[in-house]
C-alpha cells in the first residue's frame, strides 16, 4: 500500500473528511489545499487583495466579489476582468445559465488567458474543470497569473503556500500525496536562481575552480546517500540515470520513494529518462524548481 495513504489515517478528522467527500473517477486525480492550510493568515491576506482588486477593477461595471470560490466559477466575473484589463473581446455570452454554457464560456476565457500571457499547456496550473468545480487553488493561480501579467505593480504578499494532497484514484485504491505548493512568487527561490547566475559565471570565467566546486557537491551528496550505503565518486556519470538524485531527495526531504515508481537499475535511455523526470517532478511538486529543466 502507497506509504502516503497510511499517513492519511494520522491526520486530522478534518483531511479525512475532506477525502470522504471528495469524489474522483477511476483514473483520475486531484489536488486539494489541505485543511490545515485553510487558515494560513499570508492566504487570507492573498484571497483579501485579490477579491479587493477584482471589486476595484470593477466598480463601474457595479460586479461586487465576495467569495473566489462561489463568485468565479461561471465565467461572468472572468470575463470583465479580462475584457476591462486587456480590453480583450471574447466571443462568449455575457450572462451563461447552464452547467454547458459556463464550461464553453470558460473554454474561450481559458484559452485566451493562455495565449495573452503565452502558456503552454503544460505550464497551466488550472483547467476549465477545476475552475468549474469551485476548486481555490486552480481559481487563485488564474487570478495571480493575470494579475502579474496585466497589473505587475499589484503588491501581492510574497511566498504565499499552501499545504496540497494529491488524490488519484486508481485499480488499487485511493492513492495520495502530500507537497507544499507556492501560489505567489518564492523569493527565496529567486535568491537561489541568483546563486545560480554565480554559478554560470563561475562556468565560463574560472574553469580552473570547477574541481573545489565539484569536491564541495561530492560532500554533500555523499554526506546523505552515505546513510544508504552509497558513494558517489562522478556527478556527471552517476547522476545520468536519475537513481542518485532520487535517493538523494528522498533523504533531503524525509520521505520514502516506493520503488515501483521507478527503475533502482535502469537498463535503457528510456528508464533513466523516467527516473530524471520522476526526479524533476517531485522539485517541482516541493516548491524547489520553478525553471525548466531538459529531462534529457
Amino acid at each position: 500500500m502507497d506509504p502516503d495513504f497510511l499517513n492519511v489515517f494520522t491526520q486530522p478528522a478534518a483531511l479525512n473528511q475532506v477525502l470522504a467527500e471528495t469524489v474522483i473517477a477511476q483514473g483520475e486525480k486531484k489536488k486539494l489545499i489541505k485543511p490545515t492550510s485553510s487558515n494560513n493568515p499570508k492566504l487570507e491576506e492573498l484571497k483579501l487583495l485579490l477579491i479587493d482588486w477584482i471589486n476595484t477593477t470593477l466598480k463601474e461595471e457595479h460586479i461586487v466579489v465576495k467569495s473566489l470560490e462561489e463568485d468565479l466559477h461561471d465565467g461572468l466575473v472572468l470575463h470583465h476582468l479580462l475584457e476591462n484589463l486587456g480590453s480583450l473581446k471574447l466571443d462568449v455570452d455575457k450572462i451563461a445559465l447552464t452547467e454547458k454554457k459556463q464550461r464553453q464560456k470558460l473554454s474561450v476565457i481559458l484559452e485566451a488567458v493562455a495565449k495573452c500571457l503565452q502558456l503552454e499547456e503544460s505550464q497551466l496550473k488550472w483547467t476549465v474543470e477545476s475552475i468549474l468545480a469551485k476548486d481555490l487553488l486552480s481559481t487563485l493561480h488564474l487570478l495571480v497569473a493575470i494579475a502579474k501579467h496585466f497589473q505587475p505593480n499589484l503588491a501581492m504578499p510574497p511566498n504565499v503556500q499552501v499545504e496540497t494532497i494529491t488524490i488519484e484514484n486508481t485499480s488499487r485504491g485511493l492513492k495520495t500525496a502530500s507537497a507544499v505548493e507556492y501560489i505567489t512568487e518564492n523569493k527565496e527561490n529567486l535568491e537561489a536562481q541568483s546563486k545560480d547566475d554565480a554559478f554560470d559565471e563561475l562556468f565560463s570565467r574560472a574553469p580552473d575552480k570547477l574541481d573545489a566546486v565539484k569536491k564541495v557537491f561530492l560532500q554533500f551528496v555523499n554526506q546523505h546517500v552515505g546513510k544508504l550505503g552509497l558513494n558517489v565518486k562522478d556527478i556527471e556519470s552517476q547522476f545520468a540515470d536519475g537513481v542518485i538524485l532520487l535517493l538523494l531527495i528522498g533523504q533531503l526531504e524525509g520521505y520514502f520513494l516506493n520503488l515501483k515508481d521507478f527503475f533502482l537499475t535502469p537498463a535503457s535511455t528510456t528508464e533513466m529518462l523516467h527516473n530524471v523526470n520522476l526526479a524533476l517532478d517531485l522539485l517541482t511538486d516541493g516548491g524547489l524548481l520553478n525553471f525548466s529543466v531538459n529531462p534529457e
